[in-house]
This record gives structure tokens, C-alpha cells and sequence, in this order.
């Protein structure tokens, strides 16, 4: 059993983010998806004794430097961040609609957080017999090279043998692999390696190339992780019964949607710390609704810490 049981690791990359319309007016600020996942859970798992590590790696640039302050101001504990002299962070683009809805421009084929695992050992699966839980998304495995993915895997399987939670979050991003079929090879070893799979369903069904949600959700009930949860946007979550059945979670429903940025993000980080203190699956995901409804309805990955105060 892991040392730590309340200590989880997030991998990933943060970039650094500019919002706003292509030659107007940009606000700078930062996100990725599992870091988002690990602020907020950072957010709400300290009351309950949870601490949320981010292992990547910066440069050792100005840029780096703020981002690192930026981060263990919100609680994320930075003791696993490489620091590779010459480097720098990525950098996306943002915009979004009058929906709510986002779409992204993108500048991290250099990025640090490629080279993280550039070294014979790095404080991630140094440090391993610390973690009680280890969460890894699709992005996390597309930004590393083939020998990276392969050790973020084994180590994925020592801790879930170990007794460890290893979560995996689907987020398929085709742009940042190069044909889906070499994405859905990763992707169906981490499945075999994690014990909880949250499942963004349009991630899934493009994964797949699937013409229709409901085959992207019957395809869903044949992956080996033993704990599935099925993301749906507006749409109840789903929760995959003991007889193979749907177990529907309501989602939270707000008057007006601002940014859906960061959505699924928050629901992870909000299953994942009630999961570990010990709520069942489906009070789990109703408070990961109720994190991801909260963000949505504010601009940007990460939303001000006094906004959702009465959640955690």
C-alpha cells in the first residue's frame, strides 16, 4: 500500500495561455488540463487532508519562473517539476464563442514538459512509494515521446499494484497525434493499467471514429477499468453498473454558460477527492457536477478561489 494515501501526483504539461480574438485584445494567464485538475483539486481535497503534486517540466526562463510562483500560490505542491536550463513552456490561444464554446491555437512542439522523462530517473518514480494516487490524462501520454509514455505506463501499472488509485482521463486531442489508430494503441494500455477511466463521450467517440454517441457508449462497456465514469457535458453523467448498466448522475444546470474551459478538468478533480475520502462513485460524480457547473460559469481554466469557496 502506498506510504501516502492522501498524496496525489498529476502529470502534464501547463502552458502558458493567451484569451481573447486573434489580433484584438489578449489577457495572459495559464492552464493544461491535468494541472487544472490539480488546482482544483488542491482547491477541495486540503480540507479533507489530500495534496496535490504536478510533476512536468519548466524552463529556466522568466515565464518559468512565474508559472512555478503562480502554482504553489494555489496550493499545487512543485516538488516534482523539472527545471531544464534552455527550455521553455508552451503556449496556446484561446478564443470562444457566444456559447461558451472554445477552440485553441497552439505553440508547444519544443516545450519542457516533452523532456520530463529525459533523465534516468525522475522525481515522479522516485518519490513513487509516496503516491496514493497517480492521475494521468490522453494529453499526458501525446506530449511525451515514445520512451516517456512507456515508463508514465509501467509506472502506472507498480502503483495500481501496489494498492495506489491510478486514474486516467481520457482527453483526446487528434492534432497532437499522428493518426488515431496510434493514439488508440496508448490509449488501450492505459485503460488496462488504470483502475478509474473518466470518459469524455465525444473524446471516445472520435477516438474511435464512431458515427454515433450511443456506439462510442457501447464500446465504453467493454474497456477493463474497473471503475467507469462517462462524461456527458450538460447531459447526466454515467456511472457503469455492477450488471454492465448505466447508472445516470444528473448534471448541474446554470443560467447561462460563459466558458466551458476546464469543465471536465474540474469534474475529475472533484470525483477524484471525494472518491478518496471515501464517497461512493455516484456522490462522487454529483460533486464533480456541481465543480464543473461552477466553473462554467466564469471565464477561464482556472477560476477565482473565492467564487467557488462555498463548494470546497
Amino acid at each position: 500500500m502506498p506510504s501516502s494515501p492522501h498524496k496525489v501526483a498529476l502529470i502534464g504539461e501547463c502552458m502558458l495561455e493567451l484569451r481573447g480574438q486573434a489580433f484584438g485584445t489578449l489577457q495572459q494567464g495559464y492552464g493544461g488540463d491535468t494541472f487544472n485538475t490539480a488546482v482544483y483539486l488542491a482547491r477541495c481535497g486540503a480540507p479533507l487532508g489530500q495534496q496535490a503534486l504536478y510533476a512536468t517540466a519548466l524552463g529556466d526562463d522568466a515565464l518559468s519562473e512565474g508559472l512555478l510562483a503562480r502554482w504553489e500560490a494555489e496550493g499545487v505542491d512543485c516538488s516534482l517539476v523539472r527545471r531544464l536550463p534552455g527550455r521553455m513552456p508552451g503556449l496556446y490561444q484561446i478564443s470562444v464563442d457566444e456559447r461558451g464554446e472554445r477552440s485553441f491555437t497552439y505553440w508547444r512542439d519544443t516545450s519542457a514538459a516533452k523532456a520530463y522523462f529525459d533523465v534516468d530517473i525522475t522525481p515522479l518514480e522516485q518519490r513513487a512509494v509516496e503516491w496514493g494516487a497517480l492521475y494521468v490524462s490522453g494529453i499526458s501520454l501525446a506530449v511525451l515521446p515514445v520512451a516517456g509514455r512507456e515508463r508514465l505506463l509501467a509506472l502506472m501499472r507498480t502503483l495500481r499494484a501496489r494498492g495506489a488509485t491510478v486514474v486516467f482521463d481520457n482527453n483526446y486531442r487528434p492534432r497532437l497525434w499522428p493518426a488515431a489508430t496510434e493514439a488508440r494503441k496508448w490509449f488501450c494500455l492505459a485503460f488496462e493499467a488504470a483502475s478509474i477511466a473518466l470518459l469524455t463521450a465525444d473524446d471516445h467517440q472520435a477516438l474511435l471514429q464512431l458515427e454515433q454517441p450511443a456506439q462510442a457508449l457501447e464500446a465504453a462497456r467493454a474497456l477493463p477499468t474497473a471503475e467507469l465514469v462517462v462524461k456527458r457535458g450538460a447531459e447526466p453523467a454515467l456511472l457503469r453498473g455492477p450488471d454492465g448498466g448505466w447508472l445516470e448522475v444528473p448534471a448541474e444546470r446554470v443560467a447561462r454558460v460563459v466558458d466551458t474551459t476546464a469543465a471536465g478538468d474540474a469534474f475529475g478533480a472533484g470525483y477524484l477527492c471525494q472518491r478518496l475520502a471515501g464517497a461512493a462513485p455516484a456522490e462522487a460524480a454529483a460533486f464533480g457536477n456541481r465543480l464543473a457547473a461552477r466553473v462554467i460559469q466564469h471565464p477561464g481554466a482556472v477560476i477565482a478561489r473565492e467564487v467557488m469557496a462555498d463548494l470546497c
